[in-house]
């Protein structure tokens, strides 16, 4: 797709949509950002003014009417922005419509690895950040927060580019090929925007519809959505497990990972808890593996590498209960995989805004480890519900973050600990994931002594 002198609209103007719009000014195009929001609304002024100064136009406080979609010859279109849209759908019927991650793979220059997945996406990127850089210069970009399209003039061809992918990242691409691909896991999750589980597999599968018999996929075997996706691709498949020995693959026994059923390392030796991060690491291996990074490197990496932050991220201890932030639990699942992680009896921190998620897995789970639920957020009373219907009486309900850290401090007891992991989207009550997070340590490392 050649963008020179092409008149091309930005939807979005986060991080991201601001980056897609410098780019395609770098690279020769007529350039136009939208975005819902006034001006006067936007919350980085300077971004703006320096947008601005770029020569590129702002239309802003309302969405783009037909008289101005029908002036241009491209979209691109931001994650976070609804597909359903009107407009959207009209553009749709005029123009190519694609992704920022689109926009920057049609100008990347280097190999390419993408993970995706619904749990374990940033970490598996990160881990790979950590092995590579000791191999190739590295860039790390996509979901994880810094946008593919904001370094992509900077990557050569003899680097490797890292992307970490969502499903709405996924949505509008087209012909996105990496070599390395890889699909963590598949479990519910932004079904408000998805509203089927089969259209947000079909998003997820859409990381390697592109890929060739020279590719290869890595795919977790123990998840029948990722052990289908097998004959859907012309990709050399490897696969990982902790339930099965694979023998062309990686798995998990006895604490120690194997690799093409030879023993590679102890997993006491890796700085991260919970068979779903062994899961994680056994990824970061094969792709590792597929562009051909020596062992040693590999292993140097996975040894090196610390838990990421507000993912099962120990904060401190405190009267001898352990404190965890694991705010980037945005769905059930990652919550279910956090509370299977802890060693000692839990007082949970759930709750937050609204994703139409079904809580009762979440609940079914808790067995003996949780020994009280705290409650906040949007959701609040459809989880406090679910517990009574399943008999679950073990909760409390606060109205802040705060309130729920200060009751933990004061009915926790010695040998227990304190996890934050909401199974819920944050933007109920905080900016994202990360200000709850961020909160939560705050408040924690100011609990009396």
């Amino acid at each position: 797709m050649d963008f020179y002198n092409k008149n091309v609209l930005v939807c979005g103007i986060a991080r991201s949509g601001i980056s897609a719009a410098i780019l395609l000014k770098d690279i020769g195009a007529n350039v136009t950002i939208q975005d819902i929001k006034r001006y006067e609304d936007i919350e980085d002024i300077n971004e703006i003014k320096f947008i601005e100064k770029k020569g590129i136009n702002l239309y802003l406080g309302k969405n783009p009417e037909k008289h101005l979609i029908d002036k241009m010859d491209i979209m691109v279109v931001s994650p976070g922005l609804p597909l359903n849209l009107d407009f959207v759908q009209y553009s749709f019927s005029k123009i190519p419509v694609i992704s920022e991650i689109e926009l920057a793979y049609l100008n990347c220059k280097s190999p390419i690895i993408a993970i995706t997945g619904t749990n374990g996406k940033t970490t598996t990127t990160s881990i790979m950040g950590e092995i590579l850089k000791n191999y190739k210069n590295t860039y790390i970009v996509g979901n994880i927060g810094i946008p593919f399209s904001e370094e992509v003039i900077k990557i050569n061809k003899d680097d490797i580019a890292v992307i970490e992918l969502s499903s709405f990242q996924l949505e509008t691409i087209y012909k996105f090929k990496p070599n390395i691909a890889c699909v963590l896991n598949i479990t519910p999750d932004h079904l408000n925007r998805h509203k089927t589980m089969e259209n947000y597999v079909l998003a997820k599968e859409k990381i390697f519809k592109n890929q060739n018999e020279n590719d290869f996929l890595i795919l977790n075997y123990d998840d029948i959505h990722c052990r289908n996706m097998a004959s859907k691709t012309k990709s050399n498949i490897m696969y990982f497990s902790i339930n099965e020995k694979i023998m062309r693959g990686a798995y998990l026994e006895d604490n120690y990972i194997y690799i093409n059923n030879e023993k590679f390392i102890d997993t006491n030796m890796i700085n991260i808890i919970g068979k779903h991060n062994m899961e994680n690491v056994m990824a970061s291996i094969l792709m590792s593996l597929a562009f051909n990074v020596p062992l040693d490197i590999i292993k140097k990496g996975l040894m090196n590498f610390c838990s990421i932050e507000h993912r099962i991220e120990y904060v401190l201890t405190k009267n001898n209960v352990d404190y965890y932030n694991d705010s980037k639990a945005t769905n059930i699942d990652a919550t279910i995989k956090a509370i299977d992680a802890m060693k000692k009896p839990i007082y949970l921190i759930s709750g937050g805004s609204e994703k139409n998620s079904n809580f009762i897995p979440m609940i079914e789970a808790f067995g003996n480890k949780v020994k009280h639920l705290i409650i906040i957020g949007e959701v609040k009373n459809r989880i406090a519900k679910d517990c009574k219907n399943l008999g679950f009486l073990r909760y409390t309900i606060k109205d802040t973050l705060l309130d729920a850290v200060k009751f933990c401090y004061e009915s926790a007891k010695d040998g227990d600990c304190v996890l934050l992991s909401p199974a819920c989207a944050s933007f109920d009550m905080f900016k994202d994931y990360k200000e709850r997070g961020k909160l939560f340590k705050e408040y924690v490392k100011k609990l009396k002594e």
